[in-house]
């Protein structure tokens, strides 16, 4: 047998040693289960029963065969007991000294083998052991070998080799048009090396995809590789790591030998804070696994050919808590944003996904993408895609504006809940309450316009639900918070209106109207008493923490709780006023929610210009 040093001279000195993987007890349970259940069948069934019994039956004549061996008896039954219903053999203890059995056996005339008191297993029976022995040993070592083949071995990576299958190009990415001209140099390198070469110039060794989840940062990085016609190696970040120290920094190296050793390509680390956590953290337990893992990352990047045409490509939706050596220059030194798209990408978006859904010509895809501000295209997708679950139920040929409009209602609120039971009482309060919503954001300037109300129960609404077609915005001003506020609070201001008192079913009005408040003042520093001044987000400990923190006294606590008061009391006393100049539409609009559930815009515009 070679050495182990040769092989691994001859292999490389950084190429991990491979042991055969140790053959796994369930790849085993089925073979020793089934040689159980032979030997068990080849036995047979036997029958134990008291020495007595045994010398009754060989008087009765039922007993043909007697084995002997050493204090254990065996009697085998005549034919005439088998077809009786006896088993294939009795079994009992002997006892020693008795004079009486050999003349009983005699009697009967039953074939009896051995002496009582003898049955040592002889030289072959020995022999016959140690072969079978020999036989399992052997057959355990060529199933290894076979596993070790067909497997990989501990150490080595399991990468997803998409080499000559990846089509996908940049036309199939839509909405992040920044993020695609950033990662055109990644492809011209890797089209064309010898211009950046003889240049001097170096392409980033790393190119970190940064985003929230969904927002097409995998997809993103086949494009480049399919654009420009080079193998796309994947692999996620969490894959390296396992329960024996060391074998993630073993994959770490052999991914990157594999990488060297074929060229031009792209190799894409998936999830890279599963182990590119930063190693400073201020907590005493650490992962020794994924530290080593991280080290091994680290040096593996920055002993990198910059010339090697192959381009390492990592996705994280958490860069923040990354281990600031990834990002330094040499390794991840470029990061590129995958955002959320906004109206214009939305709609490319959709385009881009509705090549494969058959639309009808009503279908109005820039309507569809000015309804889901906040959507990614994982969510673009998945709203097509339920669009046409809804055509199939319904047996229709294509897919329309009406499937569109239920599928963004079951994305954005939840399904429709229609066999839950609402005492009429209830539903009168909803109706009241999902009412003044929609009167005050139709009524406040700035307020964002109302595509539907419904007392009809869906999702996470238990009760109701106003829904409101917010824009792209990344400012707002101060009476667009204030009208933002008199919204909220519309419904509770109803409710104070007609019945005189207050409900439960404001509660979460409540909690996003005092949030955004606290921001007002807190963050924004839209109160005149506290001025220009941050303190903080309403999460912030400082405030949780009062008069016993520090940072923030005592007086301050409670003028900031005096200008939240202040802040909501102005919108509530806004939002009454609003519902008393248009008390007669709120009782119209009310009385048609009652009716049929649910109103879309045009029918809410409707019976408030005729209730006007």
């Amino acid at each position: 047998m070679e050495p182990v040093s040769r092989r691994r001279a001859r292999a490389g000195a950084n190429a991990p040693l491979r042991r055969p993987r140790a053959l796994p007890l369930r790849r085993l349970a089925a073979p020793l289960l089934a040689a159980a259940l032979i030997a068990g069948c080849a036995r047979g069934r036997h029958e134990p029963i008291a020495y007595s019994r045994l010398k009754e039956r060989i008087a009765a004549g039922q007993v043909q065969e007697l084995r002997l061996s050493g204090s254990a008896m065996e009697a085998v039954p005549t034919a005439a007991a088998r077809k009786a219903g006896a088993p294939d053999s009795w079994t009992a203890s002997a006892v020693p000294d008795d004079r009486e059995l050999i003349p009983l056996l005699d009697a009967h005339h039953v074939v009896y083998d051995g002496p009582a008191g003898t049955g040592q297993p002889g030289p072959l029976t020995g022999i016959l052991v140690l072969l079978a022995g020999g036989a399992v040993l052997a057959t355990i070592l060529v199933l290894q070998r076979r596993q070790a083949r067909g497997y990989p071995v501990i150490g080595r990576q399991r990468v997803r080799d998409a080499a000559g299958t990846t089509a996908t190009s940049f036309e199939d990415v839509a909405g992040v048009d920044e993020a695609k001209e950033e990662l055109h140099e990644v492809v011209q390198f890797l089209r064309t090396p010898e211009r950046f070469v003889a240049l001097g110039a170096r392409v980033p060794r790393g190119v970190l995809l940064v985003g929230p989840p969904g927002t097409g940062k995998t997809l993103l990085a086949r494009a480049v590789a399919g654009e420009a016609g080079v193998p796309f190696y994947s692999i996620s970040a969490s894959e390296f790591v396992e329960v024996f120290v060391g074998v993630g920094a073993a994959r770490v190296r052999k991914l990157f030998q594999t990488a060297r050793s074929r060229g031009r390509g792209i190799v894409f680390i998936d999830e890279l804070d599963a182990i590119g956590k930063s190693r400073v953290s201020g907590v005493a337990a650490t992962n020794d696994e994924r530290e080593q893992t991280l080290n091994q990352l680290l040096v593996e990047m920055d002993g990198f050919d910059a010339h090697s045409g192959v381009i390492v490509m990592a996705a994280t939706n958490r860069a923040e808590i990354l281990d600031q050596a990834l990002l330094r220059p040499g390794r991840f030194d470029r990061q590129v944003l995958v955002d959320r798209p906004d109206g214009t990408g939305r709609e490319a978006i959709l385009r881009v996904h509705a090549r494969r859904i058959r639309l009808q010509d009503d279908v109005d895809l820039t309507t569809v993408a000015g309804r889901t501000p906040g959507f990614v295209g994982a969510d673009l997708e998945n709203l097509l895609n339920e669009a046409a679950l809804l055509a199939a139920r319904a047996e229709k040929a294509a897919v329309s504006m009406e499937e569109l409009d239920a599928a963004i209602d079951r994305v954005v609120a939840g399904l429709e809940k229609k066999n839950r039971l609402v005492n009429p009482k209830e539903r009168r309060i909803v109706a009241f309450h999902e009412a003044g919503h929609a009167i005050v954001a139709e009524s406040c300037p700035t307020a964002e316009p109302v595509r539907k109300v419904s007392i009809v129960p869906r999702g996470a609404a238990l009760l109701g639900y106003t829904q409101q077609v917010p824009e792209d915005r990344l400012l707002m001003q101060e009476d667009e918070l204030r009208d933002r506020l008199a919204v909220l609070l519309g419904g509770r201001a109803a409710e104070q209106i007609v019945f005189g008192q207050f409900s439960t079913g404001a509660t979460n009005d409540l909690e996003r109207a005092a949030g955004l408040a606290r921001r007002m003042v807190c963050e924004f520093g839209m109160s005149t008493a506290i001025g220009p001044n941050s303190l903080g987000s309403p999460h912030d400990p400082r405030l949780a923490a009062g008069p016993a923190h520090p940072e923030l006294s005592e007086a301050t606590s409670v003028q900031v709780e005096r200008e939240v008061q202040a802040i909501l009391d102005a919108a509530f006393e806004r939002a009454c006023e609003l519902l008393h100049s248009r008390r007669s539409a709120l009782d119209v609009l009310s009385e048609r929610l009652l009716a049929v559930g649910s109103l879309g815009r045009e029918e809410l515009l409707a019976v408030l210009g005729v209730a006007a």
